[in-house]
């Protein structure tokens, strides 16, 4: 049996970082303006994946470590939602936390960030990375360059970044612009250059089975939900997390949905990209058509010649 607040008190459950406050504050500011009546409030706590900063998270346990103590609040009754970063969320959620909505989608490309008064890259130094996915594309935009990982909040790495460890930074544009440092972006990479995370640039607000949740009414981005459905299917299929470069982004175009994948060849280390476009309305299965045709294709060839998409 869970605990509940007073039948006029909303409490969302966050991480404690700057970035992650700042997206539930913009939940809460919402459901303030839409229900001036309700008290809402956050209760922020540092997850496990906040604490573990010396190992990148494949070694370390993936991206549960970002949730385990948001989803622990919900089921105890300390919360009564949870916003995220659809990115950082396991592919496969508890059946009594359901995800509830997804925001509009903010830019989802990924980004390079140099230190503060540089004009471009150190080739001495190493690029800062925090995911396989986007150092395996990087490898084709800047091949002479080598790649670090770097752990920590946005602050973090950004201040590691102008103490002159690193040449830059690869992050998400989504979030520098919710923090207001869109300046500090040097260059943008194109969804064809650098293929982002599934959910990237959505805010997932996740709630618990046995609660109502009417003052959410009209939060819900039918097109972001739509992507974020056919990405996450994708990437379910091929068992992607943070320890995998499985990648997928989703446009909605009128009807159809046009939905690009990443697949990782694990025997040879090679990606291969491929899309597919169907009704939007078949999100969740164009996504697993997608990585079921790409893993077939991919793990049946003999002589590793591409046949049916875009060799990397």
């Amino acid at each position: 049996m869970i605990q509940t607040t007073a039948k006029n008190k909303v409490i969302i459950g966050s991480r404690e970082s700057r970035l992650a406050v700042l997206q539930s504050e913009m939940v809460r500011d919402y459901i303030k303006e839409q229900h001036p009546g309700l008290d809402v409030e956050i209760l922020t706590m540092k997850t496990t994946g906040d604490k573990i900063l010396d190992r990148t998270l494949d070694k370390v346990g993936g991206k549960g470590l970002f949730v385990k103590e948001l989803d622990k609040a919900l089921l105890e009754g300390r919360t009564m939602l949870s916003v995220h970063s659809l990115k950082d969320m396991p592919m496969e959620v508890p059946e009594d936390l359901p995800l509830l909505a997804f925001s509009r989608r903010e830019d989802p490309r990924d980004v390079l960030v140099l230190p503060e008064g540089a004009a471009s890259l150190d080739p001495l130094k190493p690029l800062g990375c925090s995911s396989l996915r986007r150092t395996l594309q990087l490898q084709t935009i800047y091949p002479d360059m080598k790649v670090k990982s770097i752990r920590g909040n946005l602050q973090t790495r950004l201040r590691k970044l102008d103490a002159g460890e690193y040449a830059g930074l690869i992050l998400a544009a989504a979030g520098l612009k919710r923090l207001g440092l869109e300046k500090r972006i040097h260059r943008y990479f194109s969804v064809d250059e650098i293929l982002p995370a599934a959910g990237q640039g959505i805010l997932a607000v996740q709630g618990h089975k046995g609660l109502k949740y009417e003052y959410l009414s009209g939060y819900k981005d039918e097109d972001a939900w739509i992507a974020g459905t056919a990405e996450r299917a994708f990437v379910r299929y091929l068992d992607g997390g943070c320890s995998s470069p499985v990648a997928a982004f989703g446009i909605v175009e009128g009807e159809e949905l046009f939905l690009r994948g990443l697949y990782y060849r694990e025997k040879d280390g090679r990606y291969f990209k491929d899309s597919i476009r169907g009704a939007k309305t078949e999100a969740a299965r164009l996504g697993m058509c997608l990585a079921e045709r790409m893993k077939r294709e991919h793990e049946e060839q003999e002589n590793d010649k591409y046949t049916g998409g875009e060799p990397v």
